[in-house]
């Protein structure tokens, strides 16, 4: 989905959803308060007042929550004490009245953010005392007969609010739904549940100790939010120096990966950019070999400071991944706009002065870095972060102090790669001619195949070396399946299936000892994962396999059944086509099966016509 598409559908639904809050809520406070404040009489009106003043003194106690940006204030117990003492007419007149002086209070924020304040916590009052009222509960003192209406109705309160917070969360800042409700509950169950039961003992302090009861409950509630509000600053503070590098102040690589994590979900789920680059200081080790470490390390702190005063106000993610490596997480840019300040970066620190720069190659400071761009089709954070090692790789080989974006070479240069890539793959290969000779022979049928399906799919250059690559060296991992079982003729016992099934991790492994065809194990680990999720190694599912992968394992098994193996009888192209649509839908791809089908059939025409 376009940017500017995914922006407006987001706006839509949070004014939506604000409409709905604000609605509901005014409509809630309406139905139950109708006529009641003209009926109150003076003594009714001093609580009202006094009550309102501790909401709001409470309110102005409010201390900070996981999610960042939540915040929590005791205000909740008056309210509910309210409804267990006076009913849900007084509630939303206290309501009122606090939120009235808090909007005076507050004048920075924005009216409606009140509005919607008011109207939430409208909805929440309602909803508590209905339920409080259901379950048999009565307006006065603590009953013990009545528990169940108590914790009924402290329960709706809990859960709305809780529900409410998060479901805000999701529409104006895009959180995961899950993860910030785990995340409240696993941080801040304490804090919310401290709410409640406070509720109950303002219950007691009212209707037994009246307004010195109220008074005595205030002071217990400020102090009992400031030691909240510290404890969870001393949280903050020990998940901040967890998430940060000791030397740099950077954050760190665990915190990278996590957060890397979490970008690509967002731009998975909002159809956004997200761009990764990876940073390494140029000829490092010959400083630090010439100058010694202490000096090395002053270097590598000299370009952490660079880069926060450069990347502080862009809401980019910068990160010492390890040694002299840094990575910068940069959501909503594309590879363009990457490269782009990446450039003007790499500039900045070739101007800028650092005792001892002069013995390096090119004069002065430098480094070279390596974009890469997130696509749909990746299926796992590691791919992202190899495609920008590569990347870094190559901006390294073509002389340093270069920002490079993976696969952006040029047609010449691509050809040459792709030639060379192709000579060390086959050498590779060349193992399977005294092991198995089929295997390799298989291997090169598929990878002509990927190539000729390759061009009717009119993939990017870099997606068809990715693919006709993969194709190629798919089976690389069987080198490690006993000869004796790769060359069965008989059909493989259970435990052997079992061994022969491991050759897709055993070849992942073998692609990811090297940088050069990192990019490669999705297509070696995936080739026998199943539409319909019956696969392995992972049991994925649809669209949760990359597209190309899906065609590769069409090919793959297209292949297999037209060629003579240990373990499976022959079939004939038309054969292999009929038993190709039977799985289509669950083994395979049904778009796709039927891409490839036609191909298959054109193929077969034109051989036919070739010999006429």
């Amino acid at each position: 989905m376009p940017k500017w598409k995914t922006a407006v559908a987001k706006l839509n639904l949070g004014h939506l959803y604000a409409f709905a809050i604000c609605l509901t809520g005014l409509g809630l406070f309406t139905i139950y308060n109708q006529g009641a404040l003209i009926h109150y009489t003076t003594s009714t009106w001093v609580w009202v007042y006094a009550l309102s003043g501790a909401a709001a003194v409470l309110t102005i106690f409010t201390f900070q929550l996981p999610p960042q940006g939540n915040g929590l204030s005791l205000d909740s117990s008056v309210y509910l004490a309210c409804i267990f003492v006076f009913g849900p007419s007084f509630s939303l007149t206290v309501l009122l009245v606090s939120s009235a002086v808090i909007f005076l209070i507050e004048r920075k924020t924005v009216w409606w953010k009140h509005l919607i304040n008011f109207a939430i916590y409208s909805i929440i009052i309602a909803s508590a005392s209905f339920s409080f009222t259901a379950l048999g509960g009565v307006r006065g003192p603590l009953m013990d007969d009545h528990l169940l209406a108590y914790a009924g109705g402290m329960a709706i309160y809990f859960v709305l609010n809780t529900m409410l917070i998060v479901f805000y969360y999701y529409v104006f800042y895009n959180e995961n739904l899950y993860e910030t409700l785990k995340g409240m509950l696993k941080d801040t169950i304490i804090a919310y549940l401290s709410t409640l039961v406070l509720a109950l003992v303002l219950v007691i302090l009212l209707y037994h100790n009246h307004i010195f009861g109220l008074a005595l409950f205030l002071c217990l509630s400020v102090l009992l939010s400031y030691a909240f509000k510290q404890m969870f600053a001393m949280y903050r503070d020990i998940e901040e120096r967890a998430n940060r590098d000791p030397r740099t102040g950077l954050f760190n690589h665990s915190y990278f990966e996590l957060t890397l994590e979490v970008e690509m979900r967002k731009s998975r789920s909002t159809g956004s950019s997200l761009s990764l680059a990876m940073i390494d200081i140029d000829d490092f080790k010959k400083y630090n070999d010439h100058f010694g470490h202490l000096k090395g390390d002053g270097l590598i702190v000299f370009l952490a400071e660079l880069l926060k005063k450069e990347c502080g106000g862009a809401e980019m993610v910068v990160s010492r991944y390890g040694g002299e490596e840094f990575t910068i997480l940069m959501p909503s840019h594309d590879t363009e706009q990457a490269k782009s300040f990446l450039d003007r970066l790499r500039k900045t620190l070739n101007n800028s002065y650092f005792e001892g720069a002069e013995i390096f190659p090119q004069g002065c400071l430098s480094f070279s870095s390596g974009i890469a761009g997130y696509r749909s089709d990746i299926h796992d954070k590691s791919e992202l972060v190899d495609q920008a090692d590569q990347a870094l790789y190559y901006a390294k080989k073509q002389g340093k102090n270069m920002v490079h974006v993976y696969g952006h070479q040029s047609p010449q240069e691509r050809d040459i790669d792709f030639s060379q890539d192709v000579r060390d793959i086959e050498q590779q290969l060349n193992l399977f001619m005294y092991k198995d000779l089929e295997t390799f022979k298989h291997s090169k049928r598929v990878f002509r195949y990927a190539m000729d399906v390759s061009e009717l799919l009119m993939l990017d250059s870099l997606s068809k070396r990715q693919f006709t690559l993969g194709s190629l060296i798919h089976d690389i991992g069987k080198l490690e399946i006993p000869w004796g079982i790769l060359n069965k003729k008989e059909k493989l016992t259970p435990e052997e299936w079992e061994m022969v099934k491991w050759h897709v991790t055993w070849g992942k492994q073998m692609a990811l000892m090297g940088d050069k065809f990192k990019d490669l194990a999705p297509y070696i680990e995936l080739h026998h994962e199943r539409y319909d999720g019956k696969g392995y190694p992972h049991g994925f599912k649809g669209e949760e396999i990359p597209r190309l992968c899906r065609m590769l394992t069409i090919i793959d098994s297209f292949d297999a059944m037209t060629t003579e193996r240990p373990y499976q009888q022959t079939k004939s192209v038309e054969e292999a086509i009929v038993e190709l649509r039977a799985c289509s839908g669950s083994q395979f791809d049904p778009v796709l099966t039927e891409f490839f089908i036609s191909y298959i059939e054109s193929r077969q025409l034109r051989t036919k016509e070739a010999a006429v």
